[in-house]
C-alpha cells in the first residue's frame, strides 16, 4: 500500500495477485509463488532502495515500545519477509536478520520462503548447526509455533498486547 498511494498505477499490478491468493487460501497453494507474484511490482522501481529508505523513515515509529526498550545486541529478527525489506531498520537497530532471500529488482525468492520450519531450519545454520537456545520469542503469528516451541518463554504479541503463548511443547 506504501508503493501503491505514491504510484496508483501500481494498483493494477497487485490485482494480478488475487488469483494466486485464492488459490493459496483455498486450495492451499504455493505461499512462495504468491509472494513472487506479490513482489512482481519491485520491478516498476528503478530507485528500490530509496523507497524502502522512505518507507522506514515514515514507519519506524511503529516499531513496538516494548521491543526498543528490552532490545538486546544479540537479537535475531526472523522473517518470511524479504530481507532488503527489512535490512536497513535491523542495521539502525543493531541486530541480525534472517529472512526470505528474495531479487529486489525481480522479487524473484531466490531461496526458500523463511516460514514456518524453515526459520527453524534458517536459525540452526546461523548457529552453526547448533539447535539454538532462545530465551525470550515474541510473535503475532501461530505459524511461528515451531520457533516458539524452542523458547523457554513465548509470547504472542497482537497490537500493544503481549500474552504468554500457550503451546504443547
Amino acid at each position: 500500500m506504501f508503493c501503491v498511494r505514491r504510484r496508483p498505477a501500481l494498483l493494477l499490478k497487485t490485482v494480478k495477485v488475487l488469483p494466486q491468493a485464492v488459490e493459496y487460501c483455498v486450495k492451499g497453494g504455493d505461499n512462495t509463488k504468491m509472494k513472487e507474484k506479490f513482489l512482481e511490482f519491485l520491478s516498476e522501481y528503478d530507485d528500490i532502495d530509496r523507497k524502502i529508505e522512505l518507507f522506514w523513515s515514515l514507519h519506524e515509529k511503529n516499531i513496538k515500545k516494548f521491543y526498543l526498550e528490552n532490545k538486546k545486541a544479540d537479537d535475531i529478527i526472523i522473517s518470511a519477509s524479504p530481507e532488503f525489506l527489512l535490512e536497513p531498520m535491523c542495521k539502525k537497530l543493531g541486530v541480525t536478520l534472517i529472512g526470505t532471500l528474495a531479487d529486489k529488482k525481480t522479487g524473484k525468492i531466490t531461496g526458500l520462503n523463511c516460514r514456518r520450519e524453515e526459520k527453524v531450519k534458517r536459525l540452526c545454520e546461523y548457529m552453526n548447526g547448533n539447535l539454538p537456545k532462545i530465551e525470550r520469542f515474541y510473535s503475532d503469528s501461530l505459524s511461528d509455533t515451531p520457533l516458539a516451541r524452542l523458547a523457554e518463554k513465548a509470547y504472542m504479541v497482537k497490537g500493544e498486547k503481549i500474552t504468554d503463548w500457550k503451546i504443547e511443547k
